[in-house]
């Protein structure tokens, strides 16, 4: 999705996000990331200033944050220079999904901020940096982990599986601190471990693609 991003050619316009907007997407993400607790959110996503939406082609929402970011370097605060910081994305009515600098900025231990993950083994490391998604052997091999299945039921008592076909979440590997992609489950947990064939994540964002090196938006 943002292998070739470049903000300078694929951005056509910017708006100033509606409060009821922003609103909508902090029930978004608190559905897609149940961890996550409303008072953390609007910590996240204050009312001001408010987030500016970029539109990449003809499907695709890119939302920013007005003003720094500080990042997490081993030890040490990284605060960037200020700027529009692309913080979340949308294509069409998918799941709203966390950039991976979002991501890494609340990435370390007291942090408060936990997103949905999964984690792959370290064999799928770099097909996903080259940008090929998921396959289910990535999740089910010794190193890869998803949420447990069954912790909850549905209406008719049968096991509900820990992530739903669509669900938005992070990738982590198997022996990295931070995570190195953001993708849309395109079948079911459940169906993961049962098939383990195919495409279990469909990346969408992933370390050093476009997006990555597009640190802020002018």
């Amino acid at each position: 999705m943002f292998k070739r991003f470049d903000p300078s050619n694929d951005i056509s316009t910017s708006t100033q996000v509606k409060a009821s907007v922003q609103r909508s997407i902090k029930t978004k993400i608190l559905e897609a990331h149940p961890a996550l607790v409303e008072e953390t959110v609007d910590e996240l996503l204050p009312k001001k200033p408010p987030l500016v939406q970029y539109k990449v082609g003809p499907h695709l929402m890119l939302y920013c944050r007005q003003g720094t970011l500080t990042e997490k370097d081993s030890d040490e605060d990284v605060t960037r220079t200020p700027g529009n910081v692309p913080i979340l994305f949308q294509q069409r009515d998918g799941p709203i999904l966390p950039t991976l600098r979002f991501v890494h900025a609340y990435q370390y231990p007291g942090s408060g901020v936990e997103f949905t993950t999964v984690t792959v083994d370290k064999g799928a490391i770099p097909f996903i940096l080259g940008g090929a998604h998921i396959m289910c052997p990535g999740l089910t091999n010794p190193g890869g982990q998803m949420p447990q299945d069954g912790l909850e039921k549905d209406e008719h008592g049968f096991d509900l599986p820990g992530l739903q076909k669509g669900d938005g979440v992070v990738v982590c590997a198997e022996g990295k601190q931070f995570a190195i992609a953001v993708g849309v489950m395109s079948m079911s947990s459940s169906d993961i471990r049962a098939k383990n064939k195919g495409v279990g994540i469909e990346i969408a964002h992933y370390l050093g693609d476009g997006l990555f090196q597009a640190e802020e938006i002018h």
